[in-house]
């Protein structure tokens, strides 16, 4: 009989699932976890790393920057995918928000499993390395809502931009479509659903954990 579920259940059912998937991008098992800016990525992807056994977390957060909101897929692909490719560690220089400027390169081993953790992880030029496609289901409305909150006056201008940039990439280039599983917070844990790209497999594994 299978245990209860508890909060913690369907993330560890669903790492347990990231482990089997094929290889994506070299020895590396590719996750993306997309959504819009404020609905949860960072802080699932960072449970869902634990869950992993310290799994890798590279956020899009540090690829892209103020002139570059969503034109870093060439410098994401050279300096990060090409080498996990490879199955050689990548290095990235990641962007300081407050200093406006790109720091010190930092490693990225090839792990067995890396998440990949932003806005635009599950766009048309990075599909092809990932293993599977994750989507934070929250309307964009409540998740700029959340978001706002969450950076404060300090950061209104900033969003007021941000905005029309996030509508017009996913108008371009929308992931929700691409996704295996969409994953919508509650009161206590997550709750899988099926993508619109959802397998067998990917049913399979919601129905475990449902």
């Amino acid at each position: 009989m299978r245990p209860p579920l508890t909060p913690g259940t369907v993330i560890h059912d669903l790492a347990s699932h990231l482990t089997r998937l094929p290889a994506s991008c070299g020895p590396v098992r590719l996750i993306g976890v997309d959504g819009h800016a404020g609905s949860g990525k960072s802080t699932f992807a960072a449970r869902l790393a634990t869950a992993l056994g310290g799994a890798p977390v590279l956020r899009l957060d540090d690829i892209a920057s103020h002139d570059e909101l969503f034109d870093w897929t060439g410098r994401l692909l050279t300096q990060v995918i090409g080498p996990l490719s490879r199955g050689t560690t990548a290095h990235y220089s990641p962007y300081d928000w407050r200093a406006r400027g790109f720091g010190p390169p930092v490693a990225l081993e090839p792990a067995p499993v890396v998440l990949l953790e932003g806005v635009g992880a599950g766009r048309r030029a990075l599909r092809p390395s990932l293993a599977l496609l994750l989507w934070m289901d929250l309307p964009r409305t409540e998740s700029w809502a959340r978001g706002r909150s969450r950076d404060g006056e300090e950061q209104r201008e900033f969003w007021d931009g941000w905005v029309g940039a996030e509508e017009r990439h996913f108008a371009a280039d929308p992931s929700r479509p691409f996704s295996e599983v969409l994953v919508r917070q509650c009161a206590e844990g997550y709750e899988l659903r099926p993508g619109p790209a959802g397998t067998r497999e990917t049913n399979r594994l919601i129905t475990l954990s449902d």
